[in-house]
């Protein structure tokens, strides 16, 4: 009897903390996500479509929106295949330095792009860089042009996909896997049919993760791009460099755009995500 009054005391003392606690969360989402996001909105279409219209009618627009474009779907595909290949190999095999591996993933989360950027330049610029001479003795540009790009965002955007993938794998085991061999399956067949059905929602969700963070990439791209208007400018480049020339319309405009292509995709993934038996 007095320990069912002590749980109840102790329950009733919980219910405020318990709103408290989510009014806690809610006002942080709200100031650090929401009121921000909502101001973007509202200045996009403080005069209707007109906003919108005007910023796709630009050249400088639609270059950097179709180089971004491309740039993203290019740095997805590599990560995607490097990614699941990555995921493979922490999970299914054992080797030196395994844990050193693991932890070099996690290295874009914790480093900012800039130093991710400036690095690039000293790896691979033309005159000063350790392959840049090589590079540009074969016609070969790196630096400044579409492939530094690409590499810089499949950087910042490569351990999203694993980090997806990973937990997937250890959770799966590789029973089945083994099975399908001893039933004479080989490799790529076990991997195919038994493997990738397995984590395919992982992947989806590792490649959207990703192709967010491509599409909203900005510092590390900026220092390795060329970021010349209508030729190598990025979408987010081109946001910054239209607000300080005091074109915020034209900036309101494409940031909304990158950010309402982010979250279509994150609504399409969850639309199509089939339920789970604790969902039903």
């Amino acid at each position: 009897m007095a320990s069912a009054v002590r749980s109840s005391r102790v329950g009733q003392r919980s219910v405020p903390l318990t709103w408290a606690l989510r009014l806690l969360v809610i006002g942080y989402l709200l100031m650090l996500v929401l009121w921000p996001t909502w101001f973007v909105v509202q200045h996009t279409f403080a005069h209707g479509l007109q906003g919108i219209r005007t910023a796709l009618a630009d050249p400088d627009v639609q270059s950097s929106l179709a180089l971004t474009a491309k740039i993203s779907v290019i740095s997805v595909l590599i990560n995607l295949v490097f990614g699941v290949g990555m995921s493979l190999l922490l999970v299914r095999y054992d080797f030196p330095c395994k844990r050193l591996l693991s932890a070099f993933i996690d290295l874009p989360l914790a480093v900012s792009p800039i130093v991710v950027g400036l690095a690039l330049v000293l790896v691979y610029n033309g005159r000063y860089g350790w392959f840049g001479p090589w590079l540009e003795a074969h016609g070969m540009q790196v630096i400044f042009a579409v492939p530094g790009m690409v590499m810089a965002t499949c950087f910042v955007s490569l351990p999203l996909i694993i980090r997806e993938v990973v937990p997937v794998l250890e959770e799966a085991g590789d029973d089945q896997e083994q099975a399908a061999r001893s039933l004479g399956a080989n490799s790529w067949q076990a991997f195919w049919r038994v493997t990738l059905p397995g984590i395919r929602w992982a992947i989806v969700y590792g490649v959207v993760l990703s192709l967010a963070r491509s599409l909203g990439e900005f510092g590390a791209v900026k220092v390795v791009a060329g970021n010349v208007s209508g030729q190598s400018q990025v979408a987010t480049v081109l946001v910054q460099q239209k607000y300080q020339n005091f074109e915020q319309e034209t900036a309101y405009s494409v940031s909304f755009m990158l950010a309402f292509a982010a979250v279509l995709c994150l609504v399409v993934v969850a639309l199509l995500r089939p339920k789970t038996p604790k969902e039903n």
